[in-house]
């Protein structure tokens, strides 16, 4: 296989900065290198992209469409190339990225607040928590641990179920009529708040109590939990939501449950690593530490190192 021929980062470097200055006197300036260095960097640049980046008119550069397109591209890279280096600027030579992902509403309400002293337990284990809502690959996107929702299975991975999931009705109490309301029905009055995730949430609350409306898909659609909560603070509708991600502000008044029904979802959250990171220390230690924080009977299974399922952790 030949060799790709592709551009090096200080040309990269040199486009960006001649760019934004519309020069590559004041470009060389500040890389602290000669005008004809720069010059000649975006030439060969242009060279391997067979487009021209700039033209030079009366003495003054203009970005070409070409240009333009090309550097929006090169921003991203080396905004990235700059995160990643600063990344592990940050970290010593004896210490270990784990990373993490989580559902959005689920990281912000349940996993962050779990966190608190990992880092003095595990001071050489560095969280990289990212969200993500559709399916990947845990190898492909290089991830450690994924908390999730759904049956319990992720390919080439333990799972080890955290908690179930109890729906219910929350919305400001605001909206509520005098008196409340004595029928779920009635709900369909002050808007259902809908969930992107999960479409047929409204429909198997109602048919769960023998019920059926034509409204149970009508309604605005949020991406998150996080934005339906607070479209629901608003005053915006009822939302259906897992009651533990709504606690705080039950709590706290700003949002009352206008009829008293749950609904058990069939699946829970769990928690996935693939299962030959299993023995690695980052990855015992984050799950340990996990399970000691859940008010969850997963937890006896810790002292039994060896056993069956996931009881080694």
């Amino acid at each position: 296989m030949s060799r790709r021929h592709l551009p090096s980062l200080t040309a990269m470097q040199c486009f960006e900065a001649s760019a934004r200055h519309l020069s590559f006197t004041r470009a060389a300036n500040e890389l602290n290198l000669t005008q004809s260095a720069v010059s000649k960097q975006v030439a060969q640049l242009e060279s391997v992209l067979e487009h021209p980046l700039f033209r030079r008119v009366r003495k003054r550069l203009q970005v070409t469409p070409e240009g333009s397109l090309y550097l929006t591209e090169v921003r991203k890279i080396l905004a990235q190339v700059e995160m990643s280096t600063r990344y592990m600027q940050s970290y010593g030579g004896q210490s270990e990225v784990l990373n993490v992902t989580t559902l959005p509403t689920f990281g912000a309400r349940w996993l962050i607040p779990r966190l608190k002293g990992f880092r003095f337990r595990h001071p050489d284990i560095y969280l990289n928590i990212s969200n993500r809502v559709e399916p990947f690959d845990l190898d492909e996107q290089h991830v450690d641990v994924a908390f999730f929702f759904g049956h319990g299975a992720w390919p080439k991975a333990d799972c080890i179920k955290l908690l179930g999931e109890e729906v219910v009705a929350v919305c400001s109490p605001s909206v509520l009529p005098v008196g409340g309301i004595n029928d779920p029905l009635a709900l369909t009055q002050l808007v259902l708040l809908q969930s992107a995730t999960r479409p047929e949430a409204w429909h198997d609350w109602f048919a769960a109590q023998g019920l059926y409306t034509e409204h149970s898909y009508h309604g605005p659609r949020f991406d998150t939990y996080s934005m339906t909560l607070r479209a629901a603070r608003a005053g915006c509708g009822v939302a259906l939501v897992p009651r533990f991600l709504a606690e705080e502000e039950l709590a706290a008044g700003q949002l009352v449950t206008p009829w008293s029904f749950s609904l058990t979802s069939r699946d829970a959250y769990y928690l996935a690593f693939p299962e030959y990171k299993a023995e690695l220390a980052k990855v015992k230690g984050f799950v340990q530490w996990i399970l000691e924080h859940l008010e969850h009977p997963l937890l006896e299974n810790v002292a039994e190192p060896n056993g069956v399922g996931h009881s080694r952790y």
